[in-house]
C-alpha cells in the first residue's frame, strides 16, 4: 500500500451488554459500549501505530459528542465525521455462557448514519490521501436504500485509485428484514474489493455452489471460485471457526491470493471473555501486515483476534508490541 491512513467507512453503534450469565434485562445493569464493525477496525489499526480514520454519520449532542470522544482516545482521526439529524444506532448483546449461544438484538432503524444520503459526505476531501478505504457488508443490509451509500463510497475510491477493502460481515437478521436474496447486491460490492473478507460459506452464498468449509482444500476451491469470479480481487482473507461452548473455540486463519494460500495451525480459544468484535481485529491485523506477505498477514491477523477473546468491548487495545509477543500456546504467566 502507498503511505496514508486507512480510511474506515461505517456505523458508529451504542452496544449494551447484559451482565455476563444473565439474559437482557434479568437485573437493571446494561454495560454501555461504543462499537462498530469499521469503527474497530479504525481503533484496532490506530493501537497498532497504524493511522486510521472513521467517515460515518452521528447525531448531534452529548451521545454524539462522547461516541467521537472514545475514538479520539485511541488516536483515530474524526475530521470527516458528519453530525446529522437522527439518532443513535444500538445493538443488545446477551452474551454465551456455556452452551448457550451469545444473542444480539438490531435497533438501528432512523439512525442518522441510516438517513444520510451518500451526497451528504465529501468523498474527495475524506479520500484525500488515503492508503486503503475499508468498509463492510453492514451498510448494505441496512435498508433498500444502503447500498447506494456503499456503492458511492466505493466507487469514489475506484476513481481515486485507493484500494478497498470490502468485509463480508454478512448480517442475516439485517438483511431478513426487507430482502431475500442479497447476493446480487454483496456481489457488486465484491467485484471492486481489492481485499475481501469472506469465508467459504460468504463466497458459497455469492456464487450459488457449494464448498466443503470444514476442510482446507475446500477452502482452497472456494478461493479460486472467487477468484475467478471476480478478477478485481488480489487477497480473500477468513478465519475457520468451531465452536464447543461459548467458553471454548477452535481457530484458524487464511489467507489466498490467486496463486497462492496461506493457512495458519488451528488455536485453542479457551477462556473466552467477549468474542463480539473479534473478527473487526483479524481484519485489521491483516490489513496492517499485508505487506509483508500473506503468511504474516494471516499469522498476525489471527493473533490480534485470538488476543481480542480476552478483552470486554469490541474496542482493541492491543498495542503493536503485545501483538509481537504473542506466542500460540503461551502459559499466560506474568511478562516481568
Amino acid at each position: 500500500m502507498t503511505p496514508g491512513p486507512i480510511l474506515c467507512f461505517g456505523e458508529l453503534l451504542l452496544r449494551l451488554s447484559a451482565v455476563p450469565g444473565e439474559s437482557l434485562f434479568q437485573s437493571e445493569r446494561l454495560d454501555a459500549r461504543f462499537v462498530g464493525a469499521e469503527a474497530n477496525v479504525a481503533v484496532a489499526l490506530t493501537r497498532l501505530g497504524v493511522p486510521s480514520a472513521l467517515l460515518t454519520a452521528l447525531p448531534p449532542g452529548a451521545v454524539g459528542d462522547a461516541a467521537l470522544d472514545a475514538l479520539r482516545r485511541p488516536g483515530v482521526d474524526v475530521r470527516h465525521v458528519q453530525r446529522q439529524p437522527g439518532r443513535m444506532g444500538l445493538f443488545y448483546l446477551m452474551p454465551g455462557s456455556g452452551l448457550r449461544a451469545p444473542a444480539i438484538s438490531y435497533d438501528r432503524a432512523g439512525s442518522s448514519f441510516a438517513i444520510t444520503p451518500a451526497e451528504r459526505y465529501d468523498w474527495a476531501a475524506a479520500l484525500e490521501g488515503v492508503a486503503m478505504l475499508h468498509l463492510s457488508g453492514i451498510i448494505p443490509a441496512l435498508s433498500p436504500d444502503a447500498p447506494k451509500l456503499s456503492l458511492a463510497a466505493m466507487e469514489a475510491a475506484k476513481a481515486a485509485g485507493i484500494p478497498i477493502s470490502f468485509d463480508g460481515n454478512f448480517r442475516a437478521t439485517l438483511w431478513e428484514s426487507w430482502c431475500d436474496n442479497p447476493a446480487p447486491i454483496l456481489a457488486r460490492h465484491v467485484e471492486m474489493a481489492d481485499l475481501f473478507f469472506g469465508s467459504a460459506r460468504d463466497i458459497a452464498m455469492l456464487l450459488g455452489q457449494s464448498f466443503d468449509a470444514q476442510d482446507a482444500d475446500g477452502r482452497r476451491a472456494a478461493a479460486e471460485a472467487a477468484f475467478a469470479r471476480f478478477p478485481n480481487l488480489r487477497h480473500i482473507a477468513s478465519t475457520h471457526r468451531v465452536v464447543t461452548h461459548a467458553g471454548l473455540h477452535h481457530l484458524c486463519a487464511r489467507l489466498d491470493t490467486p496463486d497462492d494460500s496461506f493457512e495458519t495451525q488451528v488455536i485453542e480459544v479457551a477462556g473466552i471473555v467477549d468474542r463480539i468484535g473479534t473478527g473487526d481485529a483479524f481484519a485489521a491485523g491483516v490489513i496492517a501486515h499485508i505487506d509483508a506477505g500473506i503468511a504474516t498477514a494471516a499469522e498476525r491477523g489471527l493473533a490480534l483476534s485470538v488476543l481480542n477473546h480476552f478483552v470486554h468491548g469490541d474496542f482493541s487495545p492491543i498495542s503493536a508490541e503485545e501483538l509481537a509477543a504473542f506466542r500460540p500456546g503461551q502459559t499466560g504467566d506474568v511478562r516481568r
